[in-house]
């Protein structure tokens, strides 16, 4: 029964031990999801300016001919770029996002392309290593706190693979993590080129598009312009993974300290029983060897 009693007590220390580290995780992620949704939402009138600006400028041009914009007659390859975290206990962020990665690369097999995977993320890296798959190019170390130079660095990779003669890509895809709501992220795949146009008569949503005048030609414009769209459109998706990431760690933390909690709250009540009865076979004992004494001087006398 003591031995019992010892091992029920040695696990209520380890879950206790183990809660305050999941306790200590949550806190850390509630402190830094404030300041991941602020650069978000700072950096969103950018994006959506420069998503604009894009915008205005294929749509004022009919007889624009851009590499950025056409089309590829046979295309052969497709990069796909994967954001993970860098750290574990984010619960199922990383899962949905390689599964997503994973129907991705179906449809790019389906289609008759083959997938150039590009990945930033420790866990993303680790996952394809695990399974031999090839990755051309690797990030990682800036998952929870992205920089726009790390976007850049991204960008400058993909867009020398998808303007390179030989051994090139023709598509560009993004898998990312959208932040819908603390409660909410869902995975989501996107191609970032070529632009994918589409011909409509509704007013635009933010406003009708602004006329430009291209000096020299809209082509020249759009070579200026386009690498620094794709930036921000990967810079934007990274600042979302972070507070998902940020958001999903923060909620599986949780759950992880109310189950140890549960689990503490268990074993308390068999610690207390098995010490209760540890004291009820003691008194046992007590009154039996009273008992015995008293029935030996009964006998005796």
């Amino acid at each position: 029964m003591a031995a019992q009693l010892r091992v029920v007590r040695a696990r209520i220390r380890a879950v206790q031990s183990i809660a305050k580290i999941t306790r200590a995780q949550e806190l850390i992620a509630s402190s830094r999801i404030v300041r991941a949704q602020q650069r978000m939402r700072a950096a969103e009138p950018y994006s959506r300016q420069l998503t604009r600006a894009v915008e205005a400028v294929v749509s004022r041009s009919t007889t624009i001919h851009h590499p950025f914009t056409e089309e590829p007659e046979h295309p052969s390859r497709a990069a796909v770029l994967i954001l993970t975290s860098d750290q574990g206990f984010a619960g199922a962020y990383n899962a949905n996002a390689l599964r997503e990665s994973a129907r991705l690369r179906q449809l790019l097999a389906d289609r008759g392309l083959e997938p150039v995977l590009y990945v930033a993320g420790r866990k993303g890296i680790a996952w394809h290593r695990f399974r031999d798959l090839d990755m051309t190019a690797t990030w990682s170390g800036f998952s929870v706190t992205p920089r726009y130079a790390n976007a850049r660095e991204i960008t400058t990779t993909l867009l020398e693979a998808f303007t390179a003669e030989q051994d090139g890509v023709d598509e560009i895809h993004l898998v990312a993590t959208d932040f819908i709501s603390m409660l909410t992220q869902r995975p989501s795949a996107r191609r970032l080129l070529p632009l994918q146009i589409e011909e409509t008569e509704e007013p635009a949503p933010s406003g009708p598009l602004p006329a430009y005048e291209f000096e020299p030609s809209a082509e020249v414009v759009l070579d200026a312009l386009l690498p620094q769209y794709v930036a921000s459109r990967i810079y934007y998706a990274m600042l979302e993974a972070a507070a998902s990431e940020l958001a999903s760690r923060r909620r599986a933390m949780k759950a992880a300290t109310d189950n140890a909690n549960d689990l503490i709250e268990t074993l308390t009540r068999e610690a207390n029983n098995a010490r209760q009865a540890e004291i009820t076979q003691e008194i046992s004992e007590i009154v039996g060897g009273a008992n015995a004494l008293a029935a030996a001087s009964a006998t005796s006398e």
